[in-house]
C-alpha cells in the first residue's frame, strides 16, 4: 500500500514484524531462542507470588485451627518459594541483560546497512530534499533503542510477554465470573483507542513534520565542526547570526515536542482515570464473591492478583499496540530508505575489454529537478580516447554540469552519452567510476594517513610506495621529509591529536597525487586550482600535462591557462557550448573565446611584468 508520498511505502505491522525477525535470524540466531525462554520465564516469575500469597494465607489459616499453632510448614514454605523466587529472577535477569545488548547489537548491523545504501545511492538522488528526508527519517529509526528497529524488537518480545500473562490468567479469572473478563476488555479497549488517538496525531503532527527540522539542526550542527567554515565564521563574524539561525530551528522543534508532551499527559489522566475504574471493577466484584459466594481469604488474594495482573497484562496488551504501530510506521521509514530504487546491473555490458574509450554527448540536455530552466541544452560533442579538451567559461556556464554528466553522476533528461556507441546507462555505474580520475575544486580531505588519501583504500590495499612517488610527482616531497611520520602521517585531528591540516595549494596537490594513484584512463580537473594565481595555476597544469601522458583529460575552468597545449576547445555560456575548436582555430575565428583570452592573456602579461619587477 502506497501513501501519499508515491517514495514511501506501508508495509503493515505483521510484514516489519516478519521483517524484523528475519534480521534477528540473520546476525543473531541465537536470539528468538533467548526471546522464547524469557517470556516463558517472566510469565512464571509474574504469577509466583499471587500463589505464594494464596498458600501461606490457606496455611496462616489452616494453623490458626490447630492446637499447638505450628509455624514449621509455613517456614518451609517460605524458604521453598524463595529460594525458588531468586533462582527465577536471576535467570530472568541474566536473560534479559543479554537479549538486550543483542538486540542492540542486530540494530548496529542494521545501520550499518542503512550506511552502505547512503554510500551506494546515486549522487543525483542525495540533492533532492525528498531523498534527504527519508534519510533522515531512517537515520531516526535506527538511533535509538526504543524507536524504529530496535524499538520494534522489544515490541515483539512484549506482546509475546503480555499475550501469554492475559492467556494464563484468563481462564483462572473466568472462573471466578466471566462478567469480570468482559468489563475489564472493554475498559482496556477505550484506553486503547484513546492511545491509538494519540499516537497518530503525534507521528503526523510532530515526528513527521520534524523531519526537515532535523535535517536542519544536523547541517548546522556539522557546520560549526567543519574547519573549512571555522575560518569564514570567525572572519565574517557569523557566531550570532548562526547562533540566531541554530535557535529559531530548536525554537520549531520546542514547539513541536512542547505539542507532543500535551497529548501524552492527556492520554496519561485518561488512561489513569481507566486504571481507576478497572481497580474498581476487580474489587467490587471479588467483595461480592467473598460476601455471597464464600470466596476464602486465600482465593481472595489470588484472585484479586490474577485479575490485577490480568488488567494490566491485557491494558498493557492493547497499548502496546499503539506503540507497536508507531515503531512499525517508523520502520516503514527505513524500509522505505533500504527500497529505493537501485540499477539492475544483471544485463549490464562489461567495459573490461575495451582498450580505448571515446565519449560523445548526442544532442544532450539536463534539468535540475524542481526547475524548468535548462542547465545544460542541446550538447553535442565528442572526446576522443587519448584527446585533451577544455571548457571553459565564466561561472554557472553549464561546465560543471557537463562533467556530471560525462562522470555519470547525474543522467541526462534528455539526449544520450555514448561510450564507443553504447549509451553509458548500459554499463554498471561503480565499473564506469573505475575510468576517470577526477580532481575537484573543493578537495575533501578524510581523517586517514596521507598515503591512504592518496590511494582512498584501507591500509591492506594501499601501495605506500606509490602513493609517495604520486605526491612527489604532484610537487609534494618537500612537504613529506618536514614531516616525521611521512606517508603515514595522519591527517586532521578528529581521530588522532598529532594530525595536521594542509594548506589549499597542498590539497590541490594532494588530489592530483590522488588522480595520479588511480591511473584511470580519463582524467577530469574541474577547476581544482582556483585558489591558486593565473601563473601558478598555468604552472601546476603545465606540470601536470607532463605526468599524464596519452590519457584523455578534460581541463575545466573559467580561466584559460589550460588551453594552450589542450586538442580542443570548448566554450561554454548559459548553458549552451557557443564555440568549439582549437586554440588556434578559435583565436582567428576573433569570438567570444578570442575576447576573453585577450582579456585574461593581458592579466597574464601584467602579472608577470610584476614579477620582474620584484
Amino acid at each position: 500500500m502506497l501513501a501519499n508520498n508515491l517514495l514511501h511505502t506501508e508495509y503493515g505491522i505483521v510484514s516489519n514484524s516478519f521483517y524484523i525477525l528475519r534480521k534477528i535470524r540473520q546476525y543473531c540466531p541465537s536470539l528468538p531462542a533467548i526471546m522464547t525462554f524469557a517470556v516463558i520465564g517472566n510469565t512464571i516469575v509474574q504469577y509466583l507470588s499471587s500463589f505464594i500469597r494464596k498458600f501461606v494465607i490457606d496455611i496462616m489459616q489452616m494453623q490458626a485451627a490447630t492446637p499447638d499453632k505450628d509455624i514449621t510448614p509455613l517456614l518451609w514454605l517460605t524458604i521453598i518459594t524463595t529460594m525458588l523466587e531468586l533462582v527465577c529472577t536471576i535467570g530472568i535477569v541474566q536473560t534479559n541483560s543479554r537479549m538486550w545488548y543483542k538486540f542492540i547489537y542486530v540494530r548496529f548491523k542494521i545501520i550499518s546497512e542503512r550506511v552502505e545504501k547512503a554510500l551506494s545511492m546515486n549522487y543525483q538522488m542525495l540533492e533532492q530534499p525528498k531523498i534527504l528526508d527519508m534519510h533522515q527519517k531512517a537515520m531516526h529509526a535506527t538511533g535509538s533503542n526504543h524507536d524504529g528497529i530496535e524499538g520494534l524488537m522489544h515490541s515483539i518480545y512484549d506482546v509475546s510477554l503480555q499475550l501469554l500473562i492475559m492467556l494464563a490468567a484468563i481462564v483462572a479469572v473466568a472462573v471466578l465470573d466471566w462478567h469480570l473478563i468482559l468489563l475489564l476488555s472493554v475498559l482496556s479497549f477505550v484506553r486503547f483507542l484513546f492511545f491509538r488517538y494519540t499516537v497518530k496525531k503525534d507521528k503526523k503532527l510532530v515526528w513527521d513534520k520534524l523531519a526537515p527540522t532535523w535535517r536542519k539542526i544536523d547541517y548546522l550542527t556539522r557546520l560549526t565542526q567543519d574547519f573549512d567554515a571555522a575560518k569564514d565564521i570567525r572572519l565574517f563574524h557569523m557566531k550570532d547570526w548562526l547562533s540566531g539561525k541554530h535557535h529559531d530551528i530548536l525554537m520549531e522543534k520546542q514547539e513541536r515536542m512542547i505539542y507532543s508532551r500535551k497529548l501524552w499527559f492527556t492520554n496519561t489522566l485518561f488512561s489513569h482515570g481507566i486504571s481507576l475504574l478497572s481497580q474498581a471493577c476487580i474489587y467490587g466484584i471479588l467483595i461480592y464473591n467473598v460476601l455471597g459466594c464464600d470466596l476464602s481469604i486465600g482465593n481472595f488474594t489470588l484472585f484479586l492478583g490474577l485479575a490485577t495482573t490480568f488488567s494490566s497484562a491485557l491494558s498493557a496488551f492493547i497499548n502496546l499496540f499503539g506503540t507497536y504501530k508507531e515503531r512499525s510506521m517508523q520502520v516503514d521509514d527505513f524500509r522505505s530508505f533500504m527500497s529505493l530504487a537501485t540499477e539492475d546491473d544483471a544485463n549490464c555490458i562489461e567495459i573490461s575489454d575495451m582498450d580505448s574509450f571515446v565519449f560523445e554527448f548526442r544532442d544532450v540536455s539536463y534539468r535540475y529537478e524542481g526547475t524548468e530552466q535548462y542547465a545544460l541544452r542541446h550538447l553535442n560533442l565528442t572526446l576522443e580516447a587519448g584527446s585533451k579538451l577544455a571548457v571553459v567559461g565564466l561561472n554557472g556556464a553549464g561546465k560543471t554540469t557537463f562533467i556530471k554528466l560525462l562522470l555519470r553522476l547525474y543522467d541526462a533528461t534528455e539526449g544520450v552519452i555514448l561510450l564507443n556507441g553504447i549509451d553509458i546507462r548500459k554499463f554498471r555505474r561503480a565499473e564506469y567510476y573505475q575510468l576517470f580520475a577526477p580532481v575537484f575544486q573543493n578537495v575533501e580531505i578524510f581523517a586517514f594517513p596521507m598515503a591512504e588519501n592518496v590511494s582512498m583504500k584501507c591500509p591492506d590495499n594501499t601501495n605506500r610506495t606509490r602513493s609517495y612517488a604520486c605526491l612527489a610527482q604532484a610537487g609534494m616531497t618537500s612537504k613529506l621529509e618536514r614531516l616525521t611520520k611521512g606517508i603515514d602521517t595522519q591527517l586532521l585531528k578528529i581521530f588522532y591529536d598529532d594530525g595536521i591540516d594542509l594548506s589549499g595549494g597542498e590539497r590541490q596537490k594532494l588530489a592530483l597525487a590522488r588522480a595520479l594513484y588511480k591511473d584511470a584512463p580519463v582524467i577530469v580537473l574541474d577547476e581544482p586550482t582556483a585558489a591558486l594565481d593565473p601563473l601558478a595555476e598555468y604552472q601546476l597544469y603545465r606540470q601536470f600535462n607532463e605526468l599524464i601522458g596519452s590519457r584523455s583529460v578534460v581541463y575545466i575552468s573559467h580561466r584559460l591557462s589550460s588551453t594552450r597545449f589542450c586538442d580542443h576547445v570548448a566554450m561554454f555560456r548559459d548553458g549552451e557550448m557557443i564555440e568549439y575548436g582549437t586554440h588556434d582555430a578559435l583565436l582567428v575565428s576573433g569570438g567570444s573565446y578570442a575576447e576573453l583570452f585577450h582579456i585574461q592573456a593581458q592579466y597574464y602579461q601584467e602579472e608577470e611584468h610584476t614579477t620582474n619587477e620584484e
